[in-house]
């Protein structure tokens, strides 16, 4: 027996009452691509934070670094999820987790602050093997020019490393784009969590699913382009340029 194709049911209206299906899919997707630009931004805060501690000179912060890498890099994502949406309002005070439990944009803010620990640790190891693949000669030159180690990092070491490490951090955005779907499981309102939606009322799942799927590689390419142009006015003369 074929399959019967029906197009058109993204223009007909979900019985959930929330509107067609397409633009319930469209609502998925601006929670997608919200989450991940708030995501990247608290994983590049974060990571390079945990960069500079992994090549810090003291022994305690590259400690702390290391901790940090291993907890948040080891523990399976979506149990790192689980532990953030239903254990930590358990261990909050009783009035503050009932606010939390209750909070309707929760499951949002869990997935960014959840993946974005996640891909901190992910940025961090990234941003360490960049630091420490230059040439040492750099940080003594900084310092013989009379900048403190955190004015070394800022101006010396980290814009370095950062071009060196900028094709692996678009690999991360396009990860976390993926990620993403995995917040469905707590709630998380996104693309696929739409996708999922929408085939259990409409029964067309290879029409939901390949709707899903095209939307992701799209969001995927407008990534690797505007990282790409991102790369090229990153690169310095003589130093990887093509």
């Amino acid at each position: 027996m074929n399959y019967q194709w029906n197009w058109r049911v993204f223009l007909e209206q979900s019985p959930n009452g929330g509107g067609a299906y397409g633009y319930l899919l469209a609502v998925g997707l601006a929670n997608t691509v919200a989450a991940t630009l708030l995501i990247f931004v608290l994983a590049l805060t974060l990571g390079t934070a945990v960069g500079v501690l992994r090549t810090h000179p003291s022994r305690k912060a590259q400690a702390a670094g290391r901790i940090y890498v291993e907890v948040f890099r080891n523990i399976p994502l979506i149990v790192q999820l689980f532990i953030w949406y239903f254990v930590l309002p358990e261990l909050l005070p009783k009035a503050p987790g009932e606010w939390v439990k209750q909070w309707e944009a929760a499951p949002f803010f869990t997935v960014v602050i959840g993946i974005g620990c996640y891909m901190a640790a992910r940025v961090g190891e990234q941003l360490r093997s960049g630091i420490q693949a230059l040439a040492r000669g750099q940080q003594l030159a900084a310092a013989a020019l009379g900048m403190t180690l955190s004015q070394s990092y800022r101006y010396v070491l980290l814009p370095r490393a950062f071009r060196i490490t900028w094709p692996m951090l678009t690999t991360d955005a396009m990860g976390t784009v993926k990620a993403t779907s995995i917040g469905l499981t707590i709630g998380f309102v996104e693309l696929t969590a739409q996708a999922h939606s929408m085939q259990e009322f409409s029964f067309r799942v290879f029409e939901a699913f390949l709707a899903a799927l095209t939307i992701y590689v799209i969001l995927n390419f407008v990534i690797v382009t505007v990282m790409r142009r991102f790369e090229r006015r990153l690169e310095l003369p003589g130093f990887g340029g093509k």
